[in-house]
Order: C-alpha cells, then sequence, then structure tokens
C-alpha cells in the first residue's frame, strides 16, 4: 500500500481573474526569471472543499469553518427558552475553549466570536450543539468537565483531516494536515491586462447625453497553471481514525475536484471555467518532490500544452535518473489531443477518470 500519492496537473484557462491579490489584479509570482500568474492554495482549497461535487462525495463527512460558535450556542439556548445572562455566559465559556474572544468596541452589539476560525467537524458541532440543549434545559453555565470534553472529541471530517487545522488555545485539537497544495503557476511569462468598460443606463434615452453610466477597469490575464499536490495517505487513514474507505473516498474526492473545479474569482464576468488536460499521478513510498523545476525555463512559442506535459515528463525522468526511482507506480490522464503516450519509463497507465480513481484505492 503506497503511502504518497502525487499529483501533477496543467490546466490552461482563458483570460480571466481566478485569485485576487490586496488590488483586485490576479496574483502573480516570479520564477525563472518571468512573471507568472499564480492562484494559491488557499484559493483552490476553499473552491475543492466547498464545491457540490466534493460535498457530495463525502456524504456528510466535511467540516465548518467558523469564528460564530459562540453566537451559535447563544442563539440555540435563547430560542430554547435560557435567560440571556445564562446563554451569554455559556457562549462566552464555549467559545473561549476554542479561542480568544474578540474584542468589541465600545457600543457594538456582542456576537461572542473569536479571533481565529475554527475548523470543526460535524461531530463537534453535534457535541456542541447537545451542550448548549443541555445547559438550557437544566438553566446553567457549563462545567469545566463539559468544556474540556468538546475537545476530546476526533472528527471524521475529511476536509479537516486532508487540509488539517490549528488552534493556538488549545493544541490537543490540532490536525496534521494529510495533504499539501503548492500554488499555482503558470509554465510561461505573463502579463496581467486591464480590461477597460462601461455601463450604459438602459433609461438613458441618449436624446441630452450619450454618455456612459459607468467606467470601469478590471485586470485579467490567460496561462496553463501547472499544481502540484502530495497527499500523505497513512496520515490521512490516520486522521480519519484508521477508516481507511473513508480515507479512498477523500482521495478521490480530491482528485476529482481539482481536476475538474475551477476557482470562482469573476467566474460571471470571463467564464473561466476549465477542466485540466494532463495528469500524472505518481504512488510510492518515496520521498515527494515537486516538478516546478520542470518550469524554470519558461515555455514558450506554439503547442504550450505539449511543450509542458514534455518538459513536466522529462523532468520525472530526470529525477529517476539521477535519484532512483520517484514512485512504485504512474497513471496518466490526459485530456490533450495532441499527446500520444507518456515518455516515462516503467509501469505507467493510462486511462479516463474513472480508471484513476480505481488506481487510487489503497490496495494496490
Amino acid at each position: 500500500m503506497s503511502h504518497f500519492i502525487q499529483l501533477h496537473l496543467l490546466t490552461s484557462y482563458p483570460p480571466s481573474n481566478l485569485n485576487r491579490d490586496d488590488l483586485g489584479r490576479p496574483k502573480t509570482a516570479f520564477m525563472g526569471g518571468a512573471r507568472r500568474l499564480r492562484v494559491s492554495s488557499q484559493s483552490l482549497k476553499r473552491n475543492w472543499r466547498t464545491s457540490t461535487l466534493f460535498e457530495e462525495a463525502v456524504d456528510g463527512h466535511k467540516g465548518t469553518r467558523t469564528k460564530r460558535l459562540g453566537k451559535q450556542v447563544f442563539d440555540r439556548m435563547r430560542e430554547a427558552g435560557a435567560d440571556e445572562k445564562t446563554a451569554g455566559s455559556s457562549a462566552e465559556k464555549i467559545a473561549e475553549v476554542f479561542g480568544k474572544l474578540r474584542k468589541v468596541e465600545k457600543g457594538q452589539k456582542h456576537e461572542y466570536e473569536i479571533e481565529q476560525l475554527v475548523h470543526v467537524g460535524p461531530e463537534e458541532l453535534t457535541a456542541l450543539e447537545a451542550l448548549a440543549d443541555t445547559l438550557s434545559t437544566e438553566k446553567r453555565e457549563p462545567t469545566d468537565d463539559e468544556l474540556k470534553d468538546l475537545l476530546a472529541r476526533r472528527p471524521t471530517a475529511v476536509d479537516v483531516a486532508l487540509f488539517g487545522r490549528m488552534l493556538a488555545a488549545a493544541p490537543s485539537y490540532n490536525v496534521e494536515a494529510a495533504c499539501q497544495v503548492a500554488h499555482a503557476i503558470t509554465v510561461h511569462a505573463a502579463e496581467v491586462e486591464d480590461d477597460y468598460f462601461t455601463a450604459v443606463d438602459d433609461l438613458n434615452t441618449g436624446d441630452e447625453d450619450r454618455g456612459a453610466a459607468h467606467i470601469g477597469e478590471a485586470g485579467f490575464a490567460a496561462g496553463l497553471f501547472y499544481l502540484y499536490l502530495c497527499i500523505d495517505r497513512d496520515l490521512l487513514v490516520e486522521n480519519l481514525q484508521d477508516n481507511a474507505d473513508l480515507a479512498d473516498r477523500a482521495i478521490a474526492a480530491l482528485v476529482e475536484s481539482a481536476v475538474k473545479v475551477s476557482p470562482k474569482g469573476k467566474q460571471n464576468s470571463f467564464g473561466s471555467r476549465a477542466h485540466a488536460s494532463y495528469l500524472l499521478v505518481e504512488k510510492g513510498d518515496q520521498q515527494p518532490r515537486s516538478l516546478s523545476a520542470s518550469f524554470l525555463q519558461p515555455v514558450n512559442g506554439e503547442g504550450q500544452a505539449i511543450k509542458a506535459i514534455s518538459k513536466l515528463e522529462r523532468q520525472a525522468q530526470a529525477f529517476d535518473d539521477a535519484y532512483g526511482a520517484g514512485a512504485d507506480s504512474r497513471f496518466v490522464l490526459s485530456a490533450e489531443p495532441d499527446y500520444e503516450k507518456p515518455a516515462l519509463k516503467g509501469d505507467v497507465q493510462t486511462g479516463n477518470l474513472q480508471d484513476l480513481l480505481t488506481f487510487l484505492k489503497g490496495d494496490d
């Protein structure tokens, strides 16, 4: 059974603004002497885990990220008939289990929020709601043991198991991420351009004023992106309380989301949804490594997709030749019409998405 699963994706996006910086323009990075487009791993993971595809695949084993656990307790207790003082005190104590309460300026409404986002699993939310119901029925505040019990449970939320969580206020609550996701970068140099646009007032007949009702600018760019992911399957199974079947479902959901789900940035303006054109998957116990070195020299000219695939496979083979096989087995999924067959030596399977999902299952 393979310890690591590594994914190398190539996905082409038309003019778009997938992931914006603080000025509203596409994010970039400087690599290999050239400016590249970039999509942050945070953006990618957020879009995958909140997609309908992912949620349906994991069937209820999905977490919730929020600062509002205390507010949820307060509202639930008030709706159940608890007085405001008891509900408020209980909400504060429960919220403080997960982190420091957010500072509230004088005159603002107290929302019982904590400063840090907390990623909780469905079992933990159920336990929190059950405690709130008990406190409401018994008209009291939580005991120290009841508060400690909230952190004693381990979630079976696959997104928590995959991407981890960190809570400075309660280190025992932390979960080490079983999946590392790199920032996606273009394999070529790229320039961010500006879209100058206007909007017309439909009720303006133009008899007196033919000017636009609105003028604006929006940054955009297009590119072929390389994305690298590494999944520690052993750690994922451990995070999911040794549920190997759920781990396989989590991996399948993540991989299908990665190849099909696009970042949502400015989708209404650009309609830039895309599927991966190429995916190389590697399984084995070998030390993981990215293949981003393939693109230190930007891919130029026509036929960028085929050139990028060739450079990626040649780099993987070069690492194999220098350090030994980087994987026990490999799988290539290609939607690039001009791609013929893998240039890699050894065991390399090919096929469609369903064949890939079979390949990914724990039993080799």
